[in-house]
């Protein structure tokens, strides 16, 4: 009964670790209130701590800066039963059992902080560094939820702190790159079916954490009006070290296990471009790009004391995009507007509760104010509108044993976000 146990751990490992973001299935991009404003149009190509996140190279030919932002996000969701059911052994197919059918905001709101600073060193180099948390994501299912099988908690917690060098070359080029130490904590929950529906649901329960680490580089070109960025952040192979609990029923009980276990997956690359144009003195116009290679998270690769399994994940690459403006009022004061078109890389027959993503459309709206000489104001106002989208999961636990249990996830998801920012930055 030992191979019963680790293919059980292996099941709790795997639901435990897909579990991260909600904006581009884990990755959170609201890293600068300036960029809120216009929907994350320009900043690999503008100047500043505002966009040291993009680019490296943005803090080249800027003095002494601090930026600080904290992002208020307000998420509305409903996740609908669509007919989830489970194959018990002997083939035989059954609704899941007493469900919940409609989940209300599941996916909890929060706050998101950020912070970077730079300074030069003569005349033609500079230093950076930034904190960030591009990966924050909880989801919460009710105990009876229909969803059970496949999610009940899911909470990430991230942090990225990144040291830049960024150097001037000559007049139009500046280039950077940087170093990125990045901290990730996941406590992960989720409901075990028995080998009947009329035995109660067992347990299984993730905590783990990990620091790993990735680079960072980028370019900009600035040519009269124009103003051009590129930029390539690597993806990072991260692994989880913590500790597994899962509480089986019925005759499975004797398979229960408490253990340390180990989880390994990556966060996706990312190549950015950007373009500014400065048609007037008073208006600039934005274009970004970003191709996100979301298909190094392909699998999820679990190691513990008894053995290890792979799990596909079949993330798809992506290519997002978003327009902008900038308009000064005046020497003090500007306003923004954007809007941008972020896909799923998530599959339709590979979407779990965990991350209940979609397809979304951003439209921005903000601006920063001179308050006093050497503080600026930002501001920044987003609504995300997300598609419809369906949710398709079929896990086998107790796999090769004579207790094999399917649980098939099939549900409906929609919802809509506002995202509030603000921020200030501080020249000295």
């Amino acid at each position: 009964m030992a191979r019963l146990g680790g293919l059980a751990l292996t099941t709790a490992l795997m639901t435990g670790v897909a579990a991260p973001a909600f904006a581009g299935s884990y990755y959170l991009q609201e890293q600068s209130v300036r960029g809120v404003g216009r929907a994350y149009s320009g900043e690999t190509a503008d100047r500043g701590v505002g966009s040291l996140w993009w680019n490296p190279a943005a803090i080249a030919r800027s003095g002494r800066e601090v930026s600080l932002g904290l992002h208020a996000i307000k998420i509305d969701s409903e996740v609908r039963n669509a007919g989830a059911f489970v194959t018990y052994p002997g083939g035989i197919d059954a609704p899941v059992v007493n469900p919940r059918n409609t989940e209300v905001d599941p996916i909890e709101s929060g706050l998101v902080p950020n912070f970077a600073f730079a300074a030069p060193i003569g005349d033609r180099f500079a230093v950076g560094f930034s904190v960030a948390a591009p990966y924050n994501f909880t989801t919460k299912y009710e105990p009876g939820s229909f969803a059970r099988y496949d999610a009940l908690t899911s909470e990430l917690r991230s942090g990225n702190a990144s040291l830049i060098l960024a150097w001037q070359v000559n007049d139009w080029l500046d280039v950077g790159a940087g170093l990125d130490a990045q901290y990730v904590k996941a406590k992960l929950t989720s409901a075990m079916p028995s080998v009947s529906p009329l035995l109660p649901d067992g347990s299984s329960s993730l905590e783990g954490d990990g620091w790993n680490f990735g680079w960072n580089v980028g370019a900009q070109i600035h040519k009269g009006p124009w103003d051009v960025g590129l930029s390539y952040r690597s993806a990072i192979e991260h692994e989880l070290d913590g500790d597994v609990s899962i509480v089986l029923t019925g005759p499975l009980a004797p398979n229960s296990v408490s253990t340390a276990g180990a989880a390994r997956f990556n966060t996706p690359w990312f190549a950015s471009a950007s373009v500014r144009y400065a048609v007037t003195d008073s208006l600039t116009l934005n274009a970004q790009v970003d191709r996100i290679g979301w298909s190094e998270f392909d699998a999820i690769r679990v190691e513990f004391p008894n053995g290890g399994d792979v799990i596909r994940q079949d993330y798809k690459d992506v290519t997002t995009g978003a327009i902008g403006l900038d308009y000064a009022l005046s020497d003090k004061t500007t306003l923004r507007a954007g809007v941008g078109y972020d896909p799923t890389p998530t599959r339709d027959r590979l979407r779990t509760a965990r991350i209940p993503d979609a397809d979304r459309w951003l439209f921005s709206v903000g601006g920063s104010t001179e308050m006093t000489p050497g503080v600026t104001l930002d501001a920044g106002l987003t609504y995300i509108a997300f598609s419809d989208s369906t949710l398709r999961d079929d896990r086998t636990l107790y796999a090769g044993t004579p207790a094999a249990v399917t649980t098939h996830l099939r549900g409906e998801a929609e919802g809509s976000a506002v995202v509030a920012s603000i921020g200030a930055r501080w020249a000295f």
